[in-house]
């Protein structure tokens, strides 16, 4: 019997997963025993993102607002350096970081039924895919290296970016994104990539988000990162992403996922460089933009990331200090990196959902300093 489900499932993905065309011409040649394989051949071997290659023939929208669609497409410039390439940059030193499980997570995992198959949307390094041995797993990441990282371990796996899945509607039985939605610089790609998630699953599917919270155990935190001043915020974040409150107005923090992330020194001083594109060549100056009220309504940060100088991709590392990409933190022995964060605020999930016919809350809690949501498709 799990022969013949292993069979079946593997030819239902092979007909319902949906590719770019730079992909997919040597996908559809490959025979139903080069299944696995070939995922890994799409993932290590193809250093493209997926927005470089894709055509509209190929594109899956989601119900709703078509020209919305085409917007969230473009990944903003904010997203492509203090993301994307961080992570490309950093990758086998996060890997390294990341194996410790979430109890919620893994709780939400062996709760589904076996044979279930579950999309990790921005799965990492894969920590997560194939937990449940009686589930199917299949990840994407927009990072390659990443990729690469869970291809490595056997892992079902493709490149692909949060706001366009390359799967077909009612595909999944589940899907998670953990720690991914903060990373998406306006409320119309987060949006997106809810909707994304919900598309992929089946009616009566479900999905489970985890999101950084400003609220956060650790008090002094966010004395660690540092924030993107007004101007800087209205020059990388779209300004249509309205702000969202805490109905108590108290202080709230957020957390990161392991030490890793929290052990470095405080940057609130520093002047934030541009990125390249419309803004190039221009230094923005934030020392005198903080004041109480700012610090209490900050959402958009910069968070360090420290790769030692004795780790093995520290040479790849000369290009971004020679443009200012990184910089060397001569104490630590370390090359530092920006990643960009839009902390949420509690209520902040269910209000990007509320506008999501299809989907319905079953569960939202606070867990680890993150905030979490359960959704169904209805």
């Amino acid at each position: 019997m799990i022969l013949i489900f292993s069979r079946i499932t593997a030819r239902s993905i092979h007909k319902a997963i949906h590719i770019s065309h730079s992909y997919s011409s040597s996908f559809r040649n490959k025979e139903f025993s080069s299944y696995k394989p070939t995922f890994q051949h799409l993932s290590t071997n193809n250093p493209m993102r997926p927005n470089d290659s894709l055509e509209a023939q190929d594109m899956v929208p989601a119900e709703g607002n078509h020209s919305c669609f085409s917007s969230v497409q473009s990944t903003p410039e904010i997203e492509k350096k203090y993301v994307h390439r961080v992570y490309d940059a950093i990758a086998p030193h996060f890997s390294a970081t990341r194996f410790a499980k979430w109890p919620k997570v893994a709780g939400f995992l062996n709760s589904l039924r076996p044979g279930s198959v579950v999309l990790d949307a921005g799965c990492g390094n894969g920590k997560y895919l194939g937990f449940n041995p009686d589930c199917l797993f299949i990840g994407c990441d927009i990072s390659p290296p990443l990729i690469e990282i869970c291809a490595g371990r056997g892992h079902e796996v493709l490149v692909a970016d949060a706001v366009n899945l390359p799967y077909r509607n009612d595909f999944g039985d589940a899907a998670i994104s953990i720690a991914v939605l903060h990373h998406l610089s306006t409320d119309d790609r987060r949006r997106r990539a809810i909707e994304e998630l919900i598309r992929v699953v089946r009616r009566g599917g479900l999905v489970l988000i985890t999101v950084w919270a400003r609220e956060q155990e650790d008090k002094s935190l966010l004395n660690k990162w540092t924030p993107l001043c007004e101007k800087y915020t209205e020059e990388w974040v779209e300004q249509s992403s309205p702000p969202v409150r805490s109905k108590s107005g108290t202080l709230l923090e957020s957390i990161a996922e392991t030490d890793e992330d929290a052990g470095f020194t405080k940057q609130t001083d520093d002047r934030l460089k541009s990125c390249h594109g419309e803004v190039e060549d221009k230094t923005i100056d934030c020392s005198n933009s903080k004041t109480d009220e700012n610090e209490k309504n900050q959402q958009e940060y910069f968070v360090p990331w420290h790769l030692p100088f004795h780790r093995a991709e520290i040479g790849g590392a000369s290009a971004a200090l020679e443009n200012g990409f990184a910089k060397k933190d001569e104490k630590k022995g370390t090359v530092v990196y920006n990643r960009y964060y839009h902390v949420f605020v509690e209520g902040e999930l269910q209000r990007l959902v509320s506008g999501i016919k299809n989907a319905a809350i079953v569960d939202q809690f606070y867990d680890k300093s993150n905030w979490c949501i359960v959704l169904e498709k209805l």
